[in-house]
């Protein structure tokens, strides 16, 4: 598919398993960190929407905005963090090479690169939205 040309129709009927949509106060803002501390794909970025690619699944950035006859804008923080309790893990990314990035944007680290006993190297970086990214490797 190419997530580039692809009716907004056409994307949805393509959506499969689990999906998951980060609600975000700014989607340029939050694809520039993903793409640049994790080397995520962003595609039809707009003030409003992304469509990001890690491997072969796929998410989506949306702004408030887009979320305006939803019901879950209402339950929203008016002061951020807004991601608290939410892990979003990316297994395939090196921890290391990420803070490193994090760190050179001037975004938090919660945790630097730790070996952890279920088995996986791992940080914790949180973005503007507060939402913890784990970048992580197999020991």
């Amino acid at each position: 598919m190419d997530y580039e040309t692809v009716s907004a129709e056409d994307f949805g009927k393509s959506l499969r398993g689990v999906g998951v949509n980060v609600l975000v106060r700014d989607v340029r803002a939050t694809a520039a960190f993903l793409g640049d501390v994790f080397d995520l794909g962003i595609h039809r970025l707009s003030e409003d929407f992304a469509i990001v690619t890690y491997g072969g699944q796929v998410f989506q950035l949306h702004s408030d905005g887009t979320y305006h006859a939803n019901p879950l804008l209402n339950l929203l923080p008016e002061n951020p963090p807004r991601g608290a309790g939410v892990e979003l893990r990316l297994y395939d990314t090196d921890p290391d090479q990420a803070v490193a990035r994090a760190e050179a944007r001037g975004a938090m680290v919660l945790q630097a690169p730790t070996d952890k006993p279920h088995g996986l190297r791992e940080a914790y970086i949180l973005c503007d939205d507060g939402y913890a990214w784990v970048p992580s490797r197999p020991l």
